[in-house]
């Protein structure tokens, strides 16, 4: 069985999508299955999320992580959440090294904590907490263009069984909370099916010179991501997997009307994924 693996961006959503879980968390529940059965179970995953900035790339290369709840405002029920996992200290090592070779500045400390753009999915996708993890904290004022490079550094690791996994929204305004709470299951507005759609389509075109330039070129870009945080991670992603890569959509939703649940493989095996993914979802 192939241990080359896709790597992956989730929309990790609102943290509540832990206690409600929704469309995405089922997908999710199936995606960590789907990823063993295709692939055997990831050796480690090297995690990319929007809620882990620093002014250059830094590793948290603790032996043992647990879940950081960076949020506020939510019932105690999320807060009581718990997902300790290993961390991946030798695999600091090896990516520390990928990344110098590339010319691309890392640090390495010894700290650990799981933001919720992590341990959320994870904790559908892997729930015993039993494959190690090594989060990679990243400039947010990279341009797409650079983190696509960081990634391409990284790409290695999908030969050598460890999961790089980008965590972020495909589409990200909090904004539009601010004039009352949205139901969960509200109809989607039109400007986040536009920017869903569009980005979806150059990435199976594997336009990359329109999607690093998604900025400018597609609809409603500023408005669906006042700040780029949430979407860079797909980048790194996408950079993982070797050059000129084309984005599978595994999945796509939307909760809030307006917040994007879309998950992306990448690379020559994300196909074999979404196979897998289809076979576990069939009627028996």
């Amino acid at each position: 069985m192939s241990h080359t693996l896709p790597s992956l961006y989730i929309s990790h959503g609102s943290p509540m999508t832990a206690l409600e879980p929704g469309a995405a968390g089922a997908f999710w529940a199936r995606l960590g299955p789907a990823i063993d059965a295709a692939f055997c179970r990831p050796k480690a995953i090297l995690a990319v999320s929007a809620h882990s900035l620093t002014r250059e790339p830094v590793l948290l290369a603790a032996p043992r992580h647990e879940a950081v709840h960076d949020f506020g405002g939510f019932p105690q029920a999320l807060f009581d959440l718990r997902y300790p996992a290993a961390g991946a200290p030798a695999l600091a090592q090896r990516v520390q090294a990928l990344l110098k070779d590339a010319g691309v500045p890392v640090h390495v400390v010894d700290e650990g904590g799981l933001d919720h753009g992590i341990w959320t999915p994870l904790r559908s996708m892997y729930p015993d907490g039993d494959v190690p993890i090594l989060p990679l904290a990243w400039p947010p004022n990279w341009t797409p263009a650079q983190l696509l490079q960081l990634g391409h550094a990284l790409q290695p690791l999908a030969g050598e069984g460890v999961l790089v996994m980008g965590s972020g929204a495909i589409t990200h305004n909090l904004r539009l909370f601010a004039g009352g709470a949205r139901t969960l299951e509200a109809p989607e507005r039109e400007e986040s099916a536009a920017f869903r759609g569009w980005f979806h389509q150059q990435a199976q075109a594997a336009d990359w010179a329109a999607l690093t330039d998604y900025r400018r070129q597609a609809p409603h870009a500023a408005f669906m991501h006042p700040t780029d945080e949430h979407l860079l991670p797909w980048f790194v992603a996408a950079g993982a997997a070797g050059d000129a890569p084309t984005g599978l959509r595994l999945h796509d939703s939307v909760t809030f009307g307006h917040m994007g649940m879309d998950v992306y493989a990448f690379g020559p095996e994300a196909p074999r994924l979404a196979q897998a993914l289809d076979t576990a979802s069939a009627p028996a």
